[in-house]
């Protein structure tokens, strides 16, 4: 059975080759922080990293990633909530309806690794993500704040 290393732990699956990362991590893995939106890698809502590059995981085939290669869903982000961003994430109250969160800031998180202290416009940029709810300032205001603490 083939292999995926996910937040630090090695998991093996029965998906078909062709089966999105995505299915294999909420209904083999039960790992289900990482949501399905679109299905065609727009929204953002499926966003893991995969060595470390923050991916759309709804149309990442499993068979792509290898064993070596090292997943992190929101759930391996930070086990007991205190990175920086889900920090800042509750102070400044980001989420309304939250469905697009876990997303939000696995991107982000994927941001401030290579850009510590990013600019409004960098964040404008790297934040391709879609929230329904229209929460972009307050994401944006806790990228900032995180990374003044960074």
């Amino acid at each position: 059975m083939p292999t995926l290393n996910v937040n630090g732990r090695a998991h093996t699956h029965d998906a078909e080759p062709d089966t999105p990362l995505l299915w294999v991590l909420r209904e083999q893995l039960g790992l289900t922080g990482t949501k399905y939106g679109c299905g065609i890698a727009q929204c953002g809502a499926c966003t893991v990293h995969i060595a470390g590059v923050a991916t759309r995981s709804c149309v990442r085939p499993a068979s792509s990633v290898g064993p070596d290669e090292k997943i992190v869903t929101i759930e391996g982000l930070s086990p007991d909530g205190q990175h920086p961003l889900q920090k800042a994430w509750v102070k400044l109250d980001v989420p309304q309806c939250g469905f697009c969160q876990s997303g939000m800031l696995m991107a982000a998180a994927a941001l401030l690794k290579v850009k510590p202290k990013p600019s409004e416009t960098d964040i404008r940029e790297a934040m391709t993500n879609i929230c329904r709810c229209g929460t972009y300032n307050r994401v944006q205001a806790a990228i900032q704040m995180a990374a003044a603490q960074g």
